[in-house]
Protein backbone atom coordinates (compact mmCIF):
# COMPACT_ATOMS: atom_id res chain seq x y z
CA UNK A 1 0.00 0.00 0.00
CA UNK A 2 1.39 3.35 -1.29
CA UNK A 3 1.49 6.59 1.53
CA UNK A 4 1.01 9.87 1.62
CA UNK A 5 1.39 12.15 4.68
CA UNK A 6 -0.39 15.63 4.75
CA UNK A 7 1.76 17.92 6.48
CA UNK A 8 -1.15 21.03 7.53
CA UNK A 9 -4.54 19.72 7.94
CA UNK A 10 -6.58 22.53 6.47
CA UNK A 11 -8.75 23.01 3.44
CA UNK A 12 -5.64 22.28 1.68
CA UNK A 13 -4.68 19.36 2.83
CA UNK A 14 -8.21 18.23 3.73
CA UNK A 15 -9.04 17.85 0.12
CA UNK A 16 -5.20 16.35 -0.76
CA UNK A 17 -5.91 14.01 2.10
CA UNK A 18 -9.00 12.64 0.28
CA UNK A 19 -7.59 12.51 -3.22
CA UNK A 20 -4.96 10.06 -2.12
CA UNK A 21 -7.47 8.46 0.45
CA UNK A 22 -10.17 7.92 -1.86
CA UNK A 23 -7.41 6.51 -4.12
CA UNK A 24 -6.75 3.73 -2.27
CA UNK A 25 -3.43 5.59 -0.63
CA UNK A 26 -2.82 5.02 2.98
CA UNK A 27 -2.70 8.63 4.84
CA UNK A 28 -0.83 10.33 7.40
CA UNK A 29 -1.31 13.51 8.54
CA UNK A 30 0.38 16.30 10.78
CA UNK A 31 -0.83 19.05 12.13
CA UNK A 32 -0.75 20.78 15.76
CA UNK A 33 -4.09 22.53 15.75
CA UNK A 34 -5.90 20.56 17.64
CA UNK A 35 -9.33 20.70 15.68
CA UNK A 36 -7.47 19.50 12.74
CA UNK A 37 -8.46 15.91 13.34
CA UNK A 38 -12.46 17.15 13.33
CA UNK A 39 -11.60 19.81 10.46
CA UNK A 40 -10.32 17.15 7.99
CA UNK A 41 -13.39 14.89 9.09
CA UNK A 42 -15.94 17.11 7.68
CA UNK A 43 -14.00 18.01 4.32
CA UNK A 44 -14.03 13.91 3.96
CA UNK A 45 -17.18 13.59 4.35
CA UNK A 46 -18.13 16.10 1.78
CA UNK A 47 -15.31 14.16 -0.44
CA UNK A 48 -16.32 10.56 0.66
CA UNK A 49 -20.08 12.26 -0.61
CA UNK A 50 -19.28 13.77 -4.08
CA UNK A 51 -15.59 11.82 -5.64
CA UNK A 52 -17.32 8.63 -6.11
CA UNK A 53 -19.97 10.70 -8.35
CA UNK A 54 -17.03 11.29 -10.91
CA UNK A 55 -16.24 8.09 -11.73
CA UNK A 56 -18.20 5.28 -13.96
CA UNK A 57 -15.82 2.98 -12.27
CA UNK A 58 -15.67 2.25 -8.23
CA UNK A 59 -12.60 3.45 -6.94
CA UNK A 60 -10.22 1.24 -4.61
CA UNK A 61 -10.76 0.69 -1.28
CA UNK A 62 -10.32 3.25 1.10
CA UNK A 63 -7.31 3.76 2.12
CA UNK A 64 -6.06 4.09 5.98
CA UNK A 65 -6.56 7.65 7.74
CA UNK A 66 -3.91 8.43 10.77
CA UNK A 67 -3.09 11.19 12.73
CA UNK A 68 0.33 11.52 14.38
CA UNK A 69 1.96 13.95 17.07
CA UNK A 70 5.37 13.73 15.76
CA UNK A 71 6.52 15.02 12.16
CA UNK A 72 8.77 12.26 12.29
CA UNK A 73 6.32 9.50 12.82
CA UNK A 74 3.83 10.95 10.10
CA UNK A 75 6.84 11.15 7.37
CA UNK A 76 8.47 7.73 8.05
CA UNK A 77 7.98 5.35 4.78
CA UNK A 78 6.06 7.86 3.09
CA UNK A 79 6.36 7.61 -0.77
CA UNK A 80 4.83 11.43 -1.64
CA UNK A 81 4.65 14.59 1.42
CA UNK A 82 2.75 17.27 0.80
CA UNK A 83 2.74 20.74 2.51
CA UNK A 84 0.12 22.55 3.07
CA UNK A 85 0.77 25.13 5.90
CA UNK A 86 0.39 28.85 5.13
CA UNK A 87 1.88 30.77 2.90
CA UNK A 88 5.26 32.14 5.06
CA UNK A 89 8.01 30.96 3.43
CA UNK A 90 10.10 30.84 6.58
CA UNK A 91 7.73 28.54 7.93
CA UNK A 92 7.95 25.79 5.16
CA UNK A 93 11.49 26.27 4.97
CA UNK A 94 11.70 25.22 8.57
CA UNK A 95 9.00 22.34 7.93
CA UNK A 96 11.25 21.21 4.52
CA UNK A 97 14.42 20.57 7.49
CA UNK A 98 12.38 18.97 9.99
CA UNK A 99 10.91 16.32 7.82
CA UNK A 100 14.38 15.82 5.53
CA UNK A 101 15.91 15.16 8.56
CA UNK A 102 13.01 11.77 8.91
CA UNK A 103 12.14 11.62 5.57
CA UNK A 104 12.90 8.96 2.60
CA UNK A 105 15.31 10.88 0.56
CA UNK A 106 13.36 9.19 -2.37
CA UNK A 107 10.18 10.89 -1.33
CA UNK A 108 8.64 13.48 -3.14
CA UNK A 109 7.83 16.72 -1.36
CA UNK A 110 5.68 18.70 -2.87
CA UNK A 111 4.58 22.50 -2.07
CA UNK A 112 0.90 23.61 -2.01
CA UNK A 113 1.75 27.30 -2.46
CA UNK A 114 -0.14 29.80 -4.62
CA UNK A 115 3.18 31.81 -5.28
CA UNK A 116 6.34 30.83 -4.00
CA UNK A 117 8.86 29.75 -6.64
CA UNK A 118 10.31 26.00 -5.99
CA UNK A 119 13.97 27.96 -5.95
CA UNK A 120 12.61 29.92 -2.91
CA UNK A 121 11.55 26.88 -1.44
CA UNK A 122 14.67 24.85 -1.79
CA UNK A 123 16.84 27.55 -0.61
CA UNK A 124 18.62 26.23 2.50
CA UNK A 125 17.23 22.60 2.36
CA UNK A 126 19.19 19.43 2.31
CA UNK A 127 18.25 17.97 -0.64
CA UNK A 128 16.54 20.42 -2.46
CA UNK A 129 16.43 18.15 -5.66
CA UNK A 130 13.55 16.53 -3.09
CA UNK A 131 11.01 19.62 -3.12
CA UNK A 132 8.76 20.64 -5.95
CA UNK A 133 5.53 22.94 -6.12
CA UNK A 134 2.46 20.85 -6.46
CA UNK A 135 0.02 23.90 -6.57
CA UNK A 136 -3.63 22.12 -6.71
CA UNK A 137 -7.30 23.99 -6.36
CA UNK A 138 -10.01 23.85 -4.07
CA UNK A 139 -11.36 21.56 -4.12
CA UNK A 140 -8.48 19.73 -4.29
CA UNK A 141 -10.86 16.34 -4.27
CA UNK A 142 -12.17 17.18 -7.35
CA UNK A 143 -10.73 19.60 -9.76
CA UNK A 144 -8.03 18.10 -11.69
CA UNK A 145 -5.16 20.99 -12.47
CA UNK A 146 -1.85 21.10 -10.87
CA UNK A 147 0.26 22.98 -11.43
CA UNK A 148 3.78 20.92 -11.15
CA UNK A 149 6.95 23.80 -10.48
CA UNK A 150 10.15 22.15 -10.47
CA UNK A 151 13.66 24.22 -10.20
CA UNK A 152 17.08 23.21 -12.44
CA UNK A 153 17.36 21.08 -9.17
CA UNK A 154 14.98 18.94 -10.09
CA UNK A 155 16.04 16.52 -12.33
CA UNK A 156 13.87 15.26 -15.47
CA UNK A 157 13.37 12.21 -14.33
CA UNK A 158 11.88 13.35 -10.70
CA UNK A 159 9.51 15.38 -12.93
CA UNK A 160 8.15 12.78 -14.65
CA UNK A 161 7.37 10.51 -11.74
CA UNK A 162 5.90 13.55 -9.91
CA UNK A 163 3.53 13.71 -13.17
CA UNK A 164 3.21 10.09 -13.22
CA UNK A 165 2.25 9.92 -9.67
CA UNK A 166 -0.51 12.85 -9.87
CA UNK A 167 -2.00 11.28 -12.85
CA UNK A 168 -2.59 7.85 -11.29
CA UNK A 169 -4.62 9.82 -8.97
CA UNK A 170 -6.73 11.16 -11.96
CA UNK A 171 -5.35 14.45 -11.77
CA UNK A 172 -4.14 16.62 -14.93
CA UNK A 173 -0.34 17.69 -13.97
CA UNK A 174 0.42 21.26 -15.89
CA UNK A 175 4.21 21.37 -15.87
CA UNK A 176 5.29 25.29 -15.68
CA UNK A 177 8.47 25.26 -17.49
CA UNK A 178 9.83 28.48 -16.12
CA UNK A 179 9.61 29.68 -12.49
CA UNK A 180 7.42 32.84 -11.75
CA UNK A 181 5.59 34.20 -9.07
CA UNK A 182 2.13 32.49 -8.74
CA UNK A 183 2.99 30.11 -11.27
CA UNK A 184 0.22 30.60 -14.20
CA UNK A 185 -3.32 29.96 -13.04
CA UNK A 186 -3.06 32.20 -9.99
CA UNK A 187 -1.99 34.93 -12.06
CA UNK A 188 -5.01 35.17 -13.84
CA UNK A 189 -7.26 34.75 -11.05
CA UNK A 190 -5.16 37.71 -9.46
CA UNK A 191 -5.91 39.42 -12.66
CA UNK A 192 -9.64 39.28 -12.29
CA UNK A 193 -9.80 39.75 -8.52
CA UNK A 194 -8.24 43.12 -8.82
CA UNK A 195 -10.79 44.46 -11.73
CA UNK A 196 -13.63 43.05 -9.70
CA UNK A 197 -12.57 44.73 -6.42
CA UNK A 198 -12.38 47.57 -8.67
CA UNK A 199 -15.69 47.25 -10.16
CA UNK A 200 -17.33 46.95 -6.63
CA UNK A 201 -15.36 50.17 -5.22
CA UNK A 202 -16.42 52.50 -7.96
CA UNK A 203 -20.35 50.96 -7.13
CA UNK A 204 -20.51 49.83 -10.78
CA UNK A 205 -21.34 46.35 -9.64
CA UNK A 206 -22.18 44.41 -6.71
CA UNK A 207 -20.20 40.78 -5.96
CA UNK A 208 -23.64 39.03 -6.58
CA UNK A 209 -23.76 40.74 -9.91
CA UNK A 210 -20.18 39.87 -10.95
CA UNK A 211 -20.44 36.69 -9.57
CA UNK A 212 -23.10 36.29 -11.92
CA UNK A 213 -21.51 37.34 -14.80
CA UNK A 214 -18.87 34.65 -14.61
CA UNK A 215 -20.97 31.69 -13.63
CA UNK A 216 -24.14 32.33 -16.01
CA UNK A 217 -21.27 33.41 -18.89
CA UNK A 218 -18.09 32.81 -19.93
CA UNK A 219 -17.32 30.67 -16.47
CA UNK A 220 -19.20 27.75 -18.21
CA UNK A 221 -17.39 28.29 -21.72
CA UNK A 222 -13.84 28.34 -19.69
CA UNK A 223 -14.70 25.57 -17.99
CA UNK A 224 -15.06 23.44 -21.24
CA UNK A 225 -12.81 25.02 -23.91
CA UNK A 226 -10.25 27.77 -22.21
CA UNK A 227 -9.17 30.89 -23.56
CA UNK A 228 -7.50 30.58 -26.67
CA UNK A 229 -10.07 27.87 -28.73
CA UNK A 230 -12.86 30.14 -26.85
CA UNK A 231 -11.35 32.97 -28.87
CA UNK A 232 -10.56 30.81 -31.80
CA UNK A 233 -14.78 29.91 -32.02
CA UNK A 234 -15.49 33.72 -31.54
CA UNK A 235 -13.53 34.11 -35.12
CA UNK A 236 -15.87 32.05 -36.90
CA UNK A 237 -14.42 30.05 -40.00
CA UNK A 238 -11.51 32.75 -39.96
CA UNK A 239 -10.03 31.47 -36.69
CA UNK A 240 -8.35 33.50 -34.57
CA UNK A 241 -6.67 35.70 -36.70
CA UNK A 242 -10.22 36.98 -37.59
CA UNK A 243 -10.71 37.42 -34.25
CA UNK A 244 -7.19 39.15 -33.12
CA UNK A 245 -7.54 41.35 -36.19
CA UNK A 246 -10.74 42.59 -34.76
CA UNK A 247 -10.43 42.51 -31.08
CA UNK A 248 -6.83 43.35 -30.93
CA UNK A 249 -7.16 47.07 -31.03
CA UNK A 250 -9.19 46.87 -27.56
CA UNK A 251 -5.77 46.05 -25.74
CA UNK A 252 -5.32 50.17 -26.30
CA UNK A 253 -9.06 51.04 -24.67
CA UNK A 254 -9.00 51.89 -20.75
CA UNK A 255 -11.62 48.81 -20.48
CA UNK A 256 -9.63 48.01 -17.54
CA UNK A 257 -7.30 49.42 -14.54
CA UNK A 258 -5.48 46.17 -14.12
CA UNK A 259 -2.41 47.87 -12.55
CA UNK A 260 -4.07 50.68 -10.72
CA UNK A 261 -4.58 48.37 -7.31
CA UNK A 262 -7.13 49.69 -5.25
CA UNK A 263 -5.95 50.79 -1.79
CA UNK A 264 -6.58 47.42 0.46
CA UNK A 265 -7.74 49.36 3.47
CA UNK A 266 -10.27 48.01 6.01
CA UNK A 267 -12.65 50.38 4.21
CA UNK A 268 -12.64 48.06 1.05
CA UNK A 269 -13.17 44.95 3.29
CA UNK A 270 -16.16 45.99 5.04
CA UNK A 271 -17.47 46.37 1.45
CA UNK A 272 -16.73 43.40 0.14
CA UNK A 273 -17.30 41.25 3.18
CA UNK A 274 -20.77 43.05 3.53
CA UNK A 275 -22.11 42.51 -0.14
CA UNK A 276 -20.56 38.95 0.32
CA UNK A 277 -22.15 38.15 3.18
CA UNK A 278 -25.67 39.61 1.77
CA UNK A 279 -25.20 37.19 -1.07
CA UNK A 280 -24.95 34.07 0.76
CA UNK A 281 -24.47 35.01 4.28
CA UNK A 282 -27.47 32.69 5.41
CA UNK A 283 -26.13 29.32 3.90
CA UNK A 284 -23.61 27.57 5.94
CA UNK A 285 -20.25 26.72 4.56
CA UNK A 286 -20.78 23.07 4.87
CA UNK A 287 -23.64 23.97 2.76
CA UNK A 288 -22.38 25.53 -0.13
CA UNK A 289 -19.13 23.07 -0.05
CA UNK A 290 -21.98 20.60 -0.75
CA UNK A 291 -24.10 22.90 -3.50
CA UNK A 292 -20.56 23.60 -4.83
CA UNK A 293 -19.66 20.03 -5.26
CA UNK A 294 -22.98 18.98 -6.66
CA UNK A 295 -22.70 21.07 -9.61
CA UNK A 296 -19.17 20.34 -10.37
CA UNK A 297 -19.66 16.94 -10.53
CA UNK A 298 -23.10 17.24 -12.33
CA UNK A 299 -20.91 19.95 -14.82
CA UNK A 300 -17.58 17.28 -14.95
CA UNK A 301 -20.21 14.52 -15.67
CA UNK A 302 -21.33 16.32 -18.63
CA UNK A 303 -18.31 17.11 -19.84
CA UNK A 304 -17.27 13.15 -19.73
CA UNK A 305 -20.55 12.14 -21.88
CA UNK A 306 -18.97 14.45 -24.70
CA UNK A 307 -15.26 13.15 -24.14
CA UNK A 308 -14.08 16.62 -24.06
CA UNK A 309 -11.56 18.87 -21.40
CA UNK A 310 -11.81 17.33 -18.12
CA UNK A 311 -14.60 15.23 -19.07
CA UNK A 312 -11.78 13.33 -21.14
CA UNK A 313 -9.52 13.01 -18.90
CA UNK A 314 -12.24 11.68 -16.40
CA UNK A 315 -12.80 8.84 -18.78
CA UNK A 316 -8.97 7.99 -19.33
CA UNK A 317 -8.98 7.39 -15.46
CA UNK A 318 -12.11 5.49 -15.36
CA UNK A 319 -10.42 2.72 -17.93
CA UNK A 320 -7.73 2.86 -15.88
CA UNK A 321 -9.37 1.89 -12.78
CA UNK A 322 -11.67 -0.57 -14.69
CA UNK A 323 -8.11 -1.95 -15.66
CA UNK A 324 -6.64 -2.21 -12.30
CA UNK A 325 -9.81 -3.92 -10.98
CA UNK A 326 -9.53 -6.47 -13.71
CA UNK A 327 -12.77 -5.33 -15.61
CA UNK A 328 -13.16 -7.60 -18.30
CA UNK A 329 -11.94 -5.82 -22.10
CA UNK A 330 -12.16 -8.52 -24.68
CA UNK A 331 -13.50 -12.00 -25.01
CA UNK A 332 -9.98 -13.65 -24.61
CA UNK A 333 -9.65 -12.09 -21.54
CA UNK A 334 -12.40 -13.61 -19.99
CA UNK A 335 -10.80 -15.62 -17.04
CA UNK A 336 -13.79 -17.77 -16.37
CA UNK A 337 -16.54 -17.58 -19.47
CA UNK A 338 -18.45 -20.82 -17.40
CA UNK A 339 -19.33 -17.63 -15.05
CA UNK A 340 -21.62 -14.71 -15.13
CA UNK A 341 -19.54 -11.89 -16.49
CA UNK A 342 -19.09 -9.11 -14.00
CA UNK A 343 -20.08 -6.10 -17.18
CA UNK A 344 -20.36 -2.80 -14.57
CA UNK A 345 -19.16 -1.67 -11.24
CA UNK A 346 -19.55 2.00 -9.76
CA UNK A 347 -21.00 3.75 -7.15
CA UNK A 348 -24.11 5.79 -7.34
CA UNK A 349 -23.97 9.10 -7.53
CA UNK A 350 -25.78 12.27 -6.86
CA UNK A 351 -27.73 13.08 -9.92
CA UNK A 352 -28.69 9.26 -9.79
CA UNK A 353 -31.00 9.92 -6.90
CA UNK A 354 -34.75 10.63 -7.26
CA UNK A 355 -37.04 12.48 -4.73
CA UNK A 356 -37.17 9.05 -2.47
CA UNK A 357 -33.65 9.86 -1.94
CA UNK A 358 -32.69 6.39 -3.79
CA UNK A 359 -31.65 5.34 -7.22
CA UNK A 360 -34.45 6.43 -10.26
CA UNK A 361 -36.00 4.06 -11.94
CA UNK A 362 -34.28 5.35 -15.06
CA UNK A 363 -30.57 4.87 -13.59
CA UNK A 364 -31.29 0.90 -13.29
CA UNK A 365 -32.18 1.23 -16.80
CA UNK A 366 -28.89 2.87 -17.48
CA UNK A 367 -26.82 0.83 -15.53
CA UNK A 368 -28.17 -2.21 -17.20
CA UNK A 369 -27.29 -0.72 -20.82
CA UNK A 370 -24.07 0.09 -19.49
CA UNK A 371 -23.70 -3.43 -18.79
CA UNK A 372 -24.97 -4.22 -22.45
CA UNK A 373 -22.26 -1.88 -23.96
CA UNK A 374 -19.55 -3.72 -22.18
CA UNK A 375 -20.92 -6.89 -23.06
CA UNK A 376 -21.24 -6.05 -27.06
CA UNK A 377 -17.27 -4.48 -26.47
CA UNK A 378 -16.41 -7.64 -25.01
CA UNK A 379 -17.20 -9.72 -27.90
CA UNK A 380 -15.97 -7.31 -30.34
CA UNK A 381 -19.16 -4.93 -31.25
CA UNK A 382 -17.11 -2.14 -29.77
CA UNK A 383 -16.80 1.56 -32.00
CA UNK A 384 -14.47 0.24 -34.64
CA UNK A 385 -16.86 -2.37 -35.36
CA UNK A 386 -19.93 -0.05 -35.11
CA UNK A 387 -18.02 2.11 -37.91
CA UNK A 388 -18.04 -0.60 -40.24
CA UNK A 389 -21.85 -0.71 -40.71
CA UNK A 390 -23.03 -3.00 -37.83
CA UNK A 391 -24.47 -2.88 -34.09
CA UNK A 392 -26.98 -4.25 -31.68
CA UNK A 393 -30.22 -2.98 -31.15
CA UNK A 394 -32.09 -3.52 -27.81
CA UNK A 395 -35.34 -4.86 -29.05
CA UNK A 396 -36.90 -5.92 -25.68
CA UNK A 397 -36.30 -5.04 -22.40
CA UNK A 398 -38.04 -6.03 -18.27
CA UNK A 399 -36.43 -4.63 -15.25
CA UNK A 400 -37.89 -6.02 -12.34
CA UNK A 401 -37.03 -3.73 -9.05
CA UNK A 402 -35.61 -5.71 -6.16
CA UNK A 403 -34.02 -3.36 -3.40
CA UNK A 404 -33.17 -0.23 -3.13
CA UNK A 405 -29.68 1.63 -4.09
CA UNK A 406 -28.99 4.99 -2.48
CA UNK A 407 -26.13 7.41 -2.51
CA UNK A 408 -22.44 6.13 -2.41
CA UNK A 409 -23.78 2.47 -2.60
CA UNK A 410 -20.95 0.05 -4.83
CA UNK A 411 -23.12 -1.76 -7.42
CA UNK A 412 -22.02 -4.62 -9.71
CA UNK A 413 -23.61 -5.66 -12.53
CA UNK A 414 -23.23 -9.35 -13.49
CA UNK A 415 -24.30 -10.40 -17.14
CA UNK A 416 -24.89 -13.36 -18.30
CA UNK A 417 -25.31 -14.89 -22.71
CA UNK A 418 -29.07 -16.92 -22.42
CA UNK A 419 -28.75 -17.53 -26.07
CA UNK A 420 -27.13 -16.57 -28.59
CA UNK A 421 -28.79 -17.40 -32.44
CA UNK A 422 -27.87 -15.91 -35.31
CA UNK A 423 -28.86 -12.23 -35.07
CA UNK A 424 -30.85 -12.47 -31.39
CA UNK A 425 -28.81 -12.21 -28.56
CA UNK A 426 -30.90 -12.73 -25.42
CA UNK A 427 -28.56 -11.87 -22.02
CA UNK A 428 -29.75 -11.34 -18.22
CA UNK A 429 -27.90 -9.17 -15.87
CA UNK A 430 -28.19 -8.88 -12.27
CA UNK A 431 -27.41 -6.27 -10.19
CA UNK A 432 -26.21 -6.34 -6.29
CA UNK A 433 -24.96 -4.14 -3.79
CA UNK A 434 -22.72 -6.90 -1.48
CA UNK A 435 -24.95 -9.82 -0.91
CA UNK A 436 -28.35 -7.77 -1.68
CA UNK A 437 -29.93 -8.40 -5.42
CA UNK A 438 -31.25 -5.20 -6.40
CA UNK A 439 -32.68 -5.76 -10.03
CA UNK A 440 -32.52 -8.00 -12.80
CA UNK A 441 -32.77 -7.04 -16.27
CA UNK A 442 -33.59 -9.18 -19.11
CA UNK A 443 -32.96 -8.14 -22.54
CA UNK A 444 -33.31 -9.22 -26.13
CA UNK A 445 -30.79 -7.10 -28.56
CA UNK A 446 -30.78 -7.82 -32.63
CA UNK A 447 -27.72 -7.28 -34.80
CA UNK A 448 -28.64 -4.82 -37.49
CA UNK A 449 -27.20 -2.88 -40.47
CA UNK A 450 -27.12 0.75 -39.99
CA UNK A 451 -27.11 1.65 -43.45
CA UNK A 452 -30.46 -0.33 -44.05
CA UNK A 453 -31.53 -0.16 -40.00
CA UNK A 454 -32.75 -3.99 -40.47
CA UNK A 455 -31.40 -7.39 -38.96
CA UNK A 456 -28.72 -8.51 -40.20
CA UNK A 457 -25.67 -11.33 -38.86
CA UNK A 458 -22.92 -10.11 -36.78
CA UNK A 459 -19.84 -10.54 -38.02
CA UNK A 460 -17.95 -14.49 -37.26
CA UNK A 461 -15.86 -12.88 -35.00
CA UNK A 462 -18.65 -11.65 -32.95
CA UNK A 463 -20.87 -14.56 -33.55
CA UNK A 464 -18.39 -17.14 -32.34
CA UNK A 465 -17.71 -14.57 -28.99
CA UNK A 466 -21.16 -15.21 -28.63
CA UNK A 467 -21.40 -18.50 -29.07
CA UNK A 468 -18.35 -19.15 -27.11
CA UNK A 469 -19.72 -17.65 -23.74
CA UNK A 470 -23.32 -18.75 -24.11
CA UNK A 471 -22.38 -22.31 -24.47
CA UNK A 472 -20.01 -21.82 -21.38
CA UNK A 473 -22.64 -20.72 -19.25
CA UNK A 474 -25.40 -23.16 -20.49
CA UNK A 475 -24.74 -25.36 -17.33
CA UNK A 476 -25.88 -22.70 -14.91
CA UNK A 477 -29.30 -23.05 -13.58
CA UNK A 478 -31.48 -20.85 -15.32
CA UNK A 479 -32.03 -17.01 -13.11
CA UNK A 480 -34.95 -16.82 -11.36
CA UNK A 481 -37.72 -14.05 -13.27
CA UNK A 482 -36.56 -15.07 -17.02
CA UNK A 483 -39.57 -14.92 -19.20
CA UNK A 484 -41.61 -13.09 -16.49
CA UNK A 485 -44.22 -10.43 -17.99
CA UNK A 486 -45.30 -7.32 -16.33
CA UNK A 487 -47.25 -8.07 -13.05
CA UNK A 488 -46.46 -11.19 -13.07
CA UNK A 489 -47.45 -13.43 -9.38
CA UNK A 490 -44.07 -13.92 -7.54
Amino acid sequence: MKTATIVGGGVIGGGWAARFLLNGWDVRVFDPDPEAERKMGEVLDNARRAMPGMSDTALPEEGALSFHDSLSEAVEGAAWIQESVPERLELKQKVYQSLQEHCDPAAVIGSSTSGFKPSELQAGAARPEQIVVTHPFNPVYLLPLIEVVPSDRNTPEFVGRVKEILAGLGMYPLHVRKEIDAHIADRFLEAVWREALWLVKDGIATTEEIDEAIRMGFGIRWAQMGLFDTYRVAGGEAGMKHFMAQFGPALQWPWTRLMDVPEFNDELVDLIAGQSDAQSGHLDIRDMERIRDDNLVAMMRALKGQDWGAGALMNAHDARLAAGAGMVRQAADIADPSQPIVTVRRAVPVDWLDYNGHMNESRYLQAFSDASDRLMEIIGCDQDYIATGGSYFTAETHIRNIDEARLGARIEVRTRVLAAEGKKMHIWHEMHCADRLLATGEQVLIHVSLETRRPSPPSDAIASNLAMIAQAQSALPMPEGVGRHVGAPR
